[in-house]
């Protein structure tokens, strides 16, 4: 009798081992609803192709968290979060511009009663708007080596290269993205209207200079692209027979360097703007329809993006990182370290604050109404 007891015992033993390796098991490799993420990012497209090596790297070390990578232009991304016009629920927006944010912010508040991020927006990269230029162009346009909106401004009026230097290398074509759906042609817009007023601080759009301004850059660019990284590559593609000069990111301007040289068998020459404008992409947390255990998996995935290993990724495609200790120069496959013409560290400029939410949407009015 007590040996079957003891045997009975034992067997019972067993039974509660196997079922917690079981459940042991299950818990390792099936996790629980909850604990299994899947986070919706909607990036700028200027950062699609850094995101896509990190999202590799990051789904390795967070094997419950899957990143959805959705890409599009910087007032595209804001406009369709309002509008509710994505066919997918974003759990992180990193648009190129976190002043984007704010209109963001605005817009939200006009029409609900809570505030539409699950923490404060943290910056995950820098970059500054600059002038790309095909390198005969760009000697003919700005022979000291500086950029100057009134150089382009009279190319434009001219409209081709044989009244500007008597070349028969056809119209002359600048190229700028759409500022109704993105960041980099809205700052392009604002820097320009500055220098023509001759101010930094104000940009009084009601003027007529600009308004006249702003028409002549719409007849030039046609049909503008609705993103940065759309625009340079349609600009190497084309060449200097469609595309002469263009403002775009710094970042891409050096990733995309050695493309241009593949497809069109040289460089072009970039120009720092004076001033510029620094932009950072910046990470915001959404609450609509985010739970906190998403909003904690998203967490991980924003503090992972500003670990030194990831800023170090960033800076190979052309960004420069938000921890300001980091040299350019050490960086493996640094852009800083291939000769890039017209590439600085340490660009001698001076940089301006982006323009805020009221600006952007009269520098839109100004652009619809020319």
């Amino acid at each position: 009798m007590v040996s079957n007891n003891r045997q009975s015992q034992l067997l019972q033993r067993t039974f509660i081992s196997i079922v917690i390796i079981v459940i042991t098991l299950f818990l390792t490799y099936a996790p629980l609803p909850g604990l299994q993420q899947t986070l919706v990012i909607v990036s700028g497209t200027e950062l699609e192709e850094s995101l896509k090596q990190l999202k590799v790297k990051f789904e390795e070390s967070h094997p419950n968290i899957k990143l959805d990578l959705n890409f599009q232009g910087s007032q595209d991304m804001v406009n369709k979060f309002i509008d509710q016009k994505n066919d997918f629920t974003p759990t992180v927006l990193i648009p190129a511009n976190g002043v984007i944010l704010n209109e963001l912010t605005n817009r939200w508040k006009a029409q609900n009663n809570n505030e539409p991020f699950y923490e404060t927006p943290r910056p995950i990269a820098k970059t500054m708007l600059v002038g790309i230029a095909w390198q005969e162009r760009g000697k003919v346009l700005f022979p000291d080596g500086r950029f100057r909106w009134e150089a382009l401004e009279k190319a434009m009026q001219a409209g081709t290269w044989e009244k500007i230097n008597g070349a028969t290398w056809g119209s002359f074509d600048f190229v700028t993205t759409d500022p109704t759906r993105s960041n980099s042609g809205q700052l392009t817009l604002d820097l320009w209207a500055k220098s023509k007023l001759g101010s930094t601080n104000t940009t009084n759009l009601n003027n007529p200079s600009i308004q006249s301004l702003f028409s002549l850059i719409k007849k030039s660019v046609y049909q503008p692209p609705r993103s940065t990284d759309i625009l340079l590559q349609e600009f190497i593609a084309k060449g200097a027979n469609d595309a002469d000069v263009a403002t775009v990111y710094e970042s891409i301007a050096l990733h995309r360097s050695s493309q241009a040289v593949t497809n069109q068998g040289q460089p072009y020459q970039i120009y720092y703007l004076d001033p510029t404008i620094e932009t950072v992409s910046t990470a915001a947390i959404l609450n609509k329809d985010v739970d906190t255990f998403k909003a904690n998996a998203a967490k991980k995935f924003l503090d992972f993006l500003t670990q030194p290993e990831q800023q170090a990724i960033f800076v190979q495609y052309g960004f420069r990182p938000v921890n300001n200790t980091i040299d350019l120069k050490s960086i493996p496959n640094s852009p800083w370290n291939q000769n890039i013409p017209g590439a600085l560290i340490n660009p001698s400029v001076q940089t301006l604050q982006p323009p805020d939410a009221q600006v952007i949407t009269e520098i839109q009015r100004t652009w619809e109404r020319a």
